[in-house]
């Protein structure tokens, strides 16, 4: 997966494709909140989650306080958002919707 920086106009494109993923207050990570019914739909979501960003070697900033899950991607290696962001938001997405 690329680690190449992508440009603010990329970014605003593809995240589009995303469902509810913003451009971060730092302009350098993509943001989301994921609400769900409970405590344990949120750890499910997040021990899924974790498989993928082991898979692909790339693994979120994130925090869970019971139902709520906030996340934030950067590509640290390349100081900003990048592919590899990309791919596991769109991941993410996904686990959500189970």
């Amino acid at each position: 997966m690329a680690r190449e920086k992508l440009s603010p106009t990329e970014i605003a494109e593809r995240i589009q494709e995303l469902d509810g993923w913003t451009v971060a207050d730092d302009a350098i990570s993509i943001a989301k909140t994921f609400k769900f019914r409970n405590f344990a739909q949120a750890f499910g979501f997040m021990a899924e989650c974790a498989i993928h960003a082991e898979k692909l070697d790339h693994h979120p900033e994130w925090s869970n306080v019971y139902r709520t899950v906030e996340v934030r991607l950067t590509t640290h290696s390349a100081n900003g958002v990048t592919e590899l962001d990309l791919e596991l938001a769109g991941r993410m997405d996904k686990a959500a919707r189970h």
